[in-house]
């Protein structure tokens, strides 16, 4: 199952319309996700999850349904 078809399935099924993702700030496979997507990075939330023994920050990207192709 590819990622398209996942947010295919939020806006068209759901009817969403916004969905979210939040990547690790350094975690660059993950952010090239959103990005190849087309979704639009809207900031950072500092200090936002505990992982092994410290706090990572996460980059916001989002798309709306009428982004959406």
């Amino acid at each position: 199952m590819n990622n398209s078809y996942i947010i295919n399935y939020a806006f068209n099924n759901f009817k969403l319309h916004r969905v979210e993702i939040r990547c690790a700030e350094n975690n660059y496979k993950s952010r090239a996700i959103p990005e190849r997507l087309g979704f639009t990075k809207e900031g950072l939330i500092r200090g936002s999850e505990w992982i092994y023994d410290h706090y990572v920050s996460h980059i916001v990207y989002s798309m709306l349904a009428i982004e959406w192709k």
